[in-house]
């Protein structure tokens, strides 16, 4: 129902829908994604809002960390290369 979606979209601050000109909720796909999440941690696996906010979260950071480490990787060949190439 339409009042679950909006009280989600006040508990959990990265599910932040766009707005069409008339006001309508527009959701992309990732925010369906997110949906459905918050919809298993919260009726299948009977998370409270607070810990299917932290589960989320966590998860959130993790896929952070391992983009700065492939990032990081990136910068250490791109840098050797570079070092190769002046020796």
């Amino acid at each position: 129902p339409p009042y679950v979606l909006r009280y989600w979209e006040s508990e959990f601050p990265a599910l932040q829908p766009r707005k069409s000109g008339g006001g309508q909720r527009l959701y992309r796909k990732r925010d369906v994604v997110m949906l459905l999440e918050i919809k298993k941690l919260l009726y299948q696996e009977r998370y409270t809002v607070a810990g299917a906010r932290r589960r989320l979260t966590e998860r959130e950071d993790r896929a952070r960390r391992a983009e700065m480490r492939a990032t990081l990787q990136r910068l250490r060949t791109g840098l050797e290369d570079v070092i190769r190439q002046l020796s």
